[in-house]
């Protein structure tokens, strides 16, 4: 008699893709890429990220997007949430620097703050949650095309002497890596959407497949130039902690600050979950290019927090959705089709997605 196989609990989403990511950074630790095989690895992890932003560019819809700013205000909260009240803690926890966190892990720490929104999961647990599944639709639009351009030059800001920032090769790379893939892909958008639609499965696996080598190039640099002995276990729960309170302020500011603001309960559903999150998808591809070799240990911060992320949102998600049980699901004021609002209803959370 076969026994069932053991799963996961619901509430905890460990999504098989970071598992991919803890592999892909065990295979660096064990086998990393070293002399010429570290050459090719880096050019293709440059064309790798390329490759994403073009594809990120081809599949957002500005015309959706803009259709978004009828509900300017929520989408405004949601961008300053990301975009300023993230940056101002990151900046806030240099405090911690050197009793509690590494200025390395500091540093990882403060790009994280920096990244975009995610946009998949952010859909997922709005619609779970019977929030306002247009308008996460809409922000996490917003935030991604905003992020293409502010998250670069936020990094030049406040990373200045913390191991990332501008300088002139960084800046040509920034162009050439992310900022023109991108619009190239909103450029050729409209003849290649239904190649794209058509081919969605595969081209996931693209885009993951693309994000995997990116950490390995990126991790396997670290291993070679020896920056993971300057991490230790101590050090690694110290940033868990931090991460959490963190993550715990944001979600109460979100969800507290939105309705002090007058906005629906369907609307503060979308706000709490599209302005407490930061893409991993955006931030791996985005750090590779600021951070070069140094990029490694530079998004440990980022996937420790992508991973608690989910699964807090998880439980808070179900937990917004047992309250409005009884309330017909309410679509506020947000833009975006009802169309849109369905089909973004089937999202399952992805991983590394978003």
């Amino acid at each position: 008699m076969r026994r069932p196989v053991p799963k996961l609990p619901s509430w905890l989403p460990v999504d098989g893709y970071i598992l991919a990511l803890v592999g892909t950074v065990a295979l660096a630790a064990l086998l990393p890429a070293r002399g010429p095989a570290a050459t090719v690895a880096e050019g293709t992890s440059t064309g790798a990220v390329a490759l994403l932003f073009f594809l990120y560019g081809a599949r957002l819809s500005t015309r959706e997007a803009m259709a978004g700013l009828r509900h300017w205000r929520l989408h405004l909260t949601v961008l300053a949430c990301t975009f300023v009240l993230f940056p101002v803690l990151g900046l806030a926890a240099r405090g911690l620097v050197p009793h509690v966190l590494t200025p390395a892990l500091y540093t990882g720490l403060l790009f994280l703050c920096l990244v975009p929104s995610t946009v998949q999961s952010s859909i997922a647990f709005t619609s779970l949650a019977r929030g306002n599944v247009a308008a996460a639709i809409c922000a996490g639009s917003f935030s991604s095309l905003v992020g293409i351009v502010v998250t670069p030059l936020l990094a030049g800001l406040v990373l200045h002497g913390d191991g990332g920032g501008f300088s002139a090769d960084s800046l040509l790379s920034i162009v050439g890596q992310l900022l023109l893939p991108f619009v190239a892909g909103q450029l050729l958008r409209r003849w290649i959407s239904g190649f794209l639609l058509r081919h969605k499965k595969v081209l996931g696996y693209v885009d993951r497949g693309s994000i995997l080598l990116v950490v390995y190039t990126a991790f396997s640099a670290g291993m070679v130039q020896g920056i993971w002995h300057q991490v230790s276990t101590l050090r690694l729960l110290c940033l868990l902690g931090v991460e959490a309170v963190l993550l715990a302020v944001m979600l109460t500011v979100t969800s507290y600050g939105s309705k002090r603001l007058g906005f629906a309960r369907a609307d503060r559903i979308a706000i709490t979950f599209a302005g407490s999150k930061k893409s991993l998808a955006a931030g791996l591809p985005m750090a590779s290019v600021l951070f070069g070799a140094q990029a490694g240990l530079m998004v440990l911060p980022l996937m420790l927090f992508h991973q608690m992320q989910l699964m807090v949102c998880a439980v808070l998600a179900k937990r917004f959705a047992a309250a409005g049980a009884a309330e017909p699901v309410a679509t506020g004021s947000g833009a975006g089709s009802t169309g849109e609002a369905e089909a973004a209803a089937g999202v399952v959370v992805s991983g590394a997605r978003g």
